[in-house]
C-alpha cells in the first residue's frame, strides 16, 4: 500500500510502498478515507537528530477517519464497513487519567512506549491504518469523513481548551483567538456556538483574517506589534476574559499575556515554543495560564455532535496521497486556508 513517511532527519516526507497491516487480537484495520495535515507534523520533521524521540521511518498523520476493513480476534462492538474517526492521544487505558476518559493525559504512556498514530506510531496517511484497540474509534454518525477528520485534532484541541474557560465567557465578555488557521478558525466557531462572548481574532495573514470573519469573528486584528494595544482599545482597556493562542511563538504568547484581563484564562495551545511568565506586575491579577493538550475521548464525541448539528464546519483543501508532500509545502508556507486533508484512497 502507499504511505506518506518521514524517513530521514531533515528530509521532506516521501510517498512509499509499505506492507498492508493485518490485525492481531483486539486490533482493527481501517481503510483510510481521510488524513489531516497538521503543523505538528512539520514540528516533528524540524527536530534535530540528537533530540528526535521516534523511530524512522515514520508514517505521518495523527488525524484519521475511514471504514473498518478488518477485525482482529476478540474485537466486539464494532462492525466491518462502519465509518469511524480515530481518537489520537491514546493511553494505557488503566491509569487514573485514562479511567476518566482523559487518555490525552495518560500517566503511563511514555513509560510504556505508547505513541499517537503519526506521532511515534504508524499514522493515518496511508491506505490502511492499524488501530490497537476499538475504544480509540468513534462512530462518525453520518458525517463526511473528509470534512470530519480535522475534528479529531483541529476541532478537539480547541474544544478542550475552550471548555475549561466556559465559566468566564459570560454575556459581555471577550474571547481572543490568536492564529486563525486550522485550529483557530474552528475555535472561532466553537466560541460562537458555546458562548455569548465577543470574539476578536488575530493573525498575520489577511487571507486568514478574512476566513476568521467568514466563520464568525466579531472583530479581526492584524497580529503585529500594535495588536495588544488594538485589542485593549476594543475592550475599553479591560482586556479579554479568555485568550487562546494557537501559534505559541514568543511574540504571540507575549501578546496573549498583554491582552488578558483580571482573572482571565490564557491557553497556550500552539507548539512554537513560547512561554508566559506569571507573577505580580507580570500579568493582570489572578491570570491563569495553561498549556492544554488535545482532548478526551468523551470530548471528541461532543465535537462530532456539534458538527452534526451544523455548529462547526471545517474548511478543507483536499489532496491525493501522491500530493501529500505538496500539502506539507503549502502548509509550511502559510498558504493553506483552513485544513489540508489527504485522501489516501481517493
Amino acid at each position: 500500500m502507499k504511505a506518506v513517511q518521514y524517513r530521514e532527519i531533515g528530509a521532506a516526507p516521501e510517498v512509499v510502498d509499505v506492507p498492508e497491516p493485518e490485525p492481531g487480537p483486539g486490533q482493527v484495520v481501517l481503510r483510510v478515507a481521510a488524513a489531516g495535515v497538521c503543523h505538528s507534523d512539520i514540528a516533528v520533521m524540524s527536530w534535530p537528530a540528537e533530540s528526535f524521540p521516534y523511530s524512522l521511518p515514520l508514517t505521518l498523520g495523527h488525524e484519521g477517519a475511514g471504514t473498518v476493513a478488518a477485525l482482529g480476534e476478540g474485537v466486539t462492538g464494532i462492525a466491518e464497513g462502519e465509518l469511524v474517526a480515530v481518537y489520537g492521544p491514546q493511553g494505557c487505558g488503566r491509569c487514573a487519567k485514562c479511567a476518566e476518559g482523559k487518555e490525552n493525559y495518560c500517566l503511563r504512556a511514555a513509560d510504556l512506549g505508547i505513541f499517537p498514530p503519526g506521532l511515534g506510531s504508524p499514522g493515518a496517511m496511508a491506505e490502511f491504518l492499524l488501530v490497537d484497540d476499538a475504544r480509540f474509534l468513534v462512530p462518525l454518525g453520518g458525517l463526511d469523513p473528509v470534512s470530519a477528520v480535522p475534528l479529531t485534532d483541529a476541532g478537539l484541541t480547541p474544544y478542550h481548551a475552550i471548555k475549561r474557560s466556559l465559566p468566564k465567557l459570560r454575556p459581555g465578555s471577550t474571547a481572543v483567538v490568536i492564529g486563525t488557521g486550522g485550529l483557530g478558525h474552528v475555535a472561532i466557531q466553537l466560541l460562537r456556538a458555546l458562548t455569548p462572548s465577543r470574539v476578536i481574532a488575530l493573525d498575520v495573514s489577511e487571507d486568514k483574517l478574512t476566513l476568521a470573519r467568514a466563520v464568525g469573528a466579531h472583530e479581526t486584528v492584524l497580529s503585529d506589534e500594535r495588536a495588544a494595544d488594538r485589542v485593549r482599545e476594543l475592550t475599553g482597556g479591560l482586556g479579554a476574559e479568555a485568550v487562546f493562542d494557537f501559534v505559541g511563538a514568543q511574540g504571540t504568547v507575549t501578546t496573549a499575556g498583554a491582552v488578558a484581563a483580571v482573572e482571565a484564562d490564557v491557553s497556550i495551545v500552539g507548539i512554537a515554543g513560547g512561554a508566559l511568565p506569571v507573577g505580580i506586575n507580570t500579568t493582570a491579577f489572578d491570570v491563569a495560564v495553561a498549556a492544554p493538550y488535545w482532548g478526551s475521548r468523551g470530548e471528541l464525541g461532543e465535537v462530532l455532535a456539534l458538527a452534526r448539528s451544523g455548529a462547526v464546519e471545517v474548511r478543507v483543501e483536499t489532496y491525493g496521497i501522491d500530493e501529500a508532500p505538496l500539502a506539507y509545502e503549502r502548509l509550511h508556507a502559510g498558504k493553506v486556508n483552513g485544513r489540508a486533508v489527504v485522501l489516501p484512497n481517493g
